[in-house]
């Protein structure tokens, strides 16, 4: 009888188990982790800081740094939960726990890269890395501020899931009042003089400038009619 209590009591902890997270974890080899980079409708995911993301990254990844815990947590929630993500760091520690994280934040399905980026590098397979891009320079900044009436400048990366977010809102609100004000994109990853500048703190951030002067600033996801109401 007594073996039977233990026995139900275990059943029950581990259906309970069950149901705290139906999320699907698992820690892939850098060639499955290459297979399911093929397939449709995923999302990946850089956990490495900025400066490591620049030494070379996976094609169309997103990157949210795991050791910035603020910034980590701001850039996840522009994610589908519902759709694979894989994730990878340097040598696999940093995005194990990070996958361990987003399992418990509700993702459905989170894969894991065993040892990183030094493993895939190792291994010949295929990665981009930072473009020699020039940098904005301050002045060039200035010039193209100055010389619009209104300015709508967007500090922004395409490894940023907010930023992403952002696209299709700032391609309609060019075609709704792209007459009406000039689109400034300052690269968040690459033009560090412009960013100081104007006292970036985290991506995007969007300011409007009339006239030379800033006159409304937001940092985040902001809507459509926001924007226009800010620009007209």
């Amino acid at each position: 009888m007594r073996a039977l209590i233990i026995l139900s009591f275990s059943i029950l902890v581990m259906a309970c188990s069950t149901n705290e997270s139906n999320s699907q974890t698992g820690v892939l080899s850098t060639s499955a982790f290459q297979q399911k980079l093929s397939l449709p409708n995923i999302q990946v995911l850089d956990v490495r800081t900025a400066e490591e993301y620049q030494s070379g990254h996976l094609k169309n990844v997103l990157q949210a740094d795991w050791l910035d815990k603020a910034q980590f947590e701001d850039r996840i929630q522009y994610l589908n939960k519902n759709i694979p993500t894989l994730i990878y760091c340097a040598s696999g520690v940093r995005s194990e726990q990070a996958m361990k994280a987003m399992a418990a934040k509700g993702f459905k399905e989170v894969y894991n890269m065993s040892g990183g980026m030094s493993a895939w590098k190792v291994e010949g397979k295929p990665f981009e890395a930072a473009s020699l891009k020039a940098e904005l320079s301050l002045a060039a900044f200035q010039s193209m501020v100055n010389g619009a009436s209104i300015a709508l400048v967007d500090i922004g990366a395409e490894w940023c899931p907010p930023c992403k977010k952002m696209e299709p809102v700032l391609a309609q609100l060019q075609k709704n009042l792209g007459d009406q004000f000039s689109l400034i994109k300052v690269d968040g990853g690459n033009d560090l003089s412009v960013m100081k500048y104007l006292s970036f703190k985290a991506l995007p951030t969007f300011i409007v400038f009339k006239n030379g002067k800033e006159t409304w600033r937001k940092q985040g996801i902001v809507g459509l009619e926001e924007l226009e109401k800010a620009i007209q």
